[in-house]
């Protein structure tokens, strides 16, 4: 009886000390923060923004791409996502196979897509591995596809919006450009023509309208009336 006493007395003891503990601590052993994430991404870090950003889906790189854009010109982006957009629902975020889609989106690096009421932004899962401020970037490019229209206006803003957004995460966190990553040579891509056109859309432009892919677009769509 007295062995029973103790071993209940031991089960207690054990369960008072785990409620103890922090919430987040019960979670923080799930997660395994890559490498490439910015130092201040840390477990514990991704676990406290987690509730903002989990309307748009289960990948925490997601929550930490879309948390590198606060303070960036990719703000409209982010809150656009978060459900500030022509849906007003959040957008969902997910890897995909864009080949199953179409075949001709097969090597894109991403795609916004409309489906009923719900808007999705698909990103290629070669790009799973890729710096979270480098999916920042083309995160605040696909936030701009709000609808079933597009235009070379609507791409060239998108396109634009990514190499300054893309400017400003190298600033704030340089090691997102030290990796060597498909998706990161796109960025430093588009952040040269950029900065070799002042700032401005001069060559992004030249560089959509060149585009194969681009070639049956309309000048403008919905929103996006001026080049």
């Amino acid at each position: 009886m007295k062995l029973k006493h103790t071993v209940n007395k031991l089960i207690l003891t054990a369960a008072l000390a785990l409620l103890a503990l922090p919430s987040q601590a019960l979670d923080e052993k799930d997660i395994t923060v890559p490498d490439n994430y910015p130092e201040k991404y840390t477990a514990k870090y991704i676990k406290m923004i987690e509730p903002e950003y989990k309307v748009v889906g289960k990948d925490y790189i997601f929550y930490v791409a879309l948390d590198m854009l606060k303070g960036t010109n990719g703000e409209f982006s982010r809150h656009a996502i978060l459900g500030n957009n022509l849906t007003q629902r959040p957008v969902k975020i997910e890897f995909k196979d864009l080949g199953t889609i179409n075949p001709a989106y097969a090597e894109f690096d991403a795609l916004g897509w409309k489906k009923g009421k719900n808007l999705y932004i698909f990103i290629n899962p070669r790009h799973k591995d890729a710096p979270p401020g480098a999916l920042a970037a083309l995160l605040a490019h696909e936030a701009l596809h709000q609808d079933e229209y597009n235009s070379l206006a609507e791409e060239t803003y998108a396109w634009t919006m990514e190499a300054a957004v893309w400017c400003e995460i190298v600033q704030q966190y340089p090691e997102s450009e030290e990796m060597l990553h498909p998706l990161v040579t796109r960025e430093n891509t588009l952040k040269r023509l950029f900065e070799k056109g002042s700032y401005s859309n001069k060559y992004i432009k030249k560089t959509v309208f060149s585009n194969e892919g681009y070639k049956n677009l309309p000048a403008t769509s919905p929103g996006f009336e001026d080049l």
